[in-house]
């Protein structure tokens, strides 16, 4: 269990972003009237523009509250779906401590040697231009749900990385060094520098042969969060692998019934994790010979509603035996949204199996070409 700060409901944010650049804590854990109420991560301080005398509870999480003795693979579901990176710990009424990301993959580091980069890291990745603007990155992160954007120059390589904390730790430094001023004035002259004044670089990278045993070593070396993953030898982008996505790992089992995932459950309006997962099966039982290893479905709600129902943001992304497919779609209402998702992935698993198919009957014609 980690040591953790804690901060009343009422604490202004100037004094918990101040906390974070003094003691770089892992969270903070968000208490009223002496009962815990959520945690403060970076991601949330990041995302929110709100001034330095807004409380707290403005942008705190809701994380889910495991027990002592709750067993790792548990540990690693509730902290993948509540998409926080730390959780508070209870032994029966009492606030024990806090559990961490890292604490679990430490604990299970020597384990990690059975699973490979190319297994768990996500293809479809996210990046954006090293001219293009730290609002436009912003931007960015906060419409993918996504904590890191590779950083690419005209020619499509990998130059670096930007992560919200280098955004938080650039905002910090600049309104230090500012000092008072032009609040309004200093934020939009800080939105239109380019990425590559704030980007990292070089790139941390890793390949998709790797161990994840190798990768997160190499990320706690690094102290970094996420791997570029890249072709050997080039500089190119071929994934993403997070400490996340290890994570996730942890919780693939060999039960027969799928194993799903849903990050940000409690955005499930109308529909519940039953269906959700009946409907990934039913998908995937009619392409018999494509087996499900593991289905992520992510939920984001954007701050547009109709008659009160938000705009809901759905990610399907599937491992398969015939590699990775996805689809996404937005509605009003999670179940609205992820059943668009769900027409788009079908969509996809078709194109792919389209394409199998097509390779398939060219083999055969080659092969009665050669008899002739």
């Amino acid at each position: 269990m980690s040591e953790y700060v804690e901060v009343d409901v009422d604490e202004r944010l100037a004094k918990v972003r101040s906390i974070f650049e003094r003691e770089n804590p892992k969270g903070i854990v968000v208490v009223e009237d002496g009962e815990y109420a959520g945690v403060v991560g970076e991601k949330q301080l990041m995302r929110s523009r709100m001034e330095d005398d807004t409380k707290v509870s403005a942008v705190m999480k809701p994380a889910p509250s495991v027990d002592r003795h709750e067993d790792v693979r548990e540990t690693a579901r509730l902290l993948v779906e509540g998409d926080v990176k730390i959780a508070p710990v209870y032994e029966g009424e009492k606030l024990y401590g806090i559990v961490t990301v890292d604490q679990i993959l430490e604990t299970v580091l020597d384990s990690l040697d059975a699973i490979t980069v190319g297994q768990i890291a996500t293809e479809d990745v996210i990046g954006i231009g090293e001219t293009e603007s730290v609002g436009r990155a912003i931007n960015r992160l906060r419409e993918n749900g996504v904590s890191r954007l590779p950083v690419l120059d005209d020619d499509g390589d990998l130059v670096g990385v930007v992560t919200t904390n280098d955004i938080v730790e650039f905002v910090v430094r600049d309104q230090e060094r500012q000092g008072s001023g032009d609040r309004a004035g200093d934020i939009d002259r800080m939105l239109d520098i380019p990425v590559y004044d704030i980007m990292s670089s070089p790139v941390v990278t890793a390949t998709s042969d790797e161990t994840a045993q190798a990768v997160v070593e190499r990320m706690f070396d690094n102290e970094v969060s996420g791997l570029v993953v890249t072709p050997e030898g080039a500089d190119t982008i071929a994934g993403m692998v997070t400490k996340t996505d290890v994570l996730r790992a942890l919780t693939f089992t060999e039960q027969d019934s799928m194993d799903v995932q849903i990050t940000n459950v409690e955005l499930l309006d109308t529909t519940s994790r039953e269906h959700i997962v009946k409907s990934i099966e039913q998908v995937a039982d009619k392409y018999a010979d494509m087996h499900v290893i593991h289905a992520h479905v992510r939920l984001h709600a954007h701050k547009e509603k109709l008659r009160g129902t938000p705009l809901i943001q759905c990610q399907i992304r599937l491992r398969t035996n015939e590699g990775q497919v996805g689809g996404s779609g937005e509605g009003y209402g999670a179940e609205h949204a992820f059943h668009v998702a769900l027409d788009k992935l079908e969509r996809n698993v078709l194109e792919i199996k389209g394409v199998n198919a097509d390779e398939e009957y060219r083999g055969q014609l080659l092969r009665k070409l050669g008899e002739l």
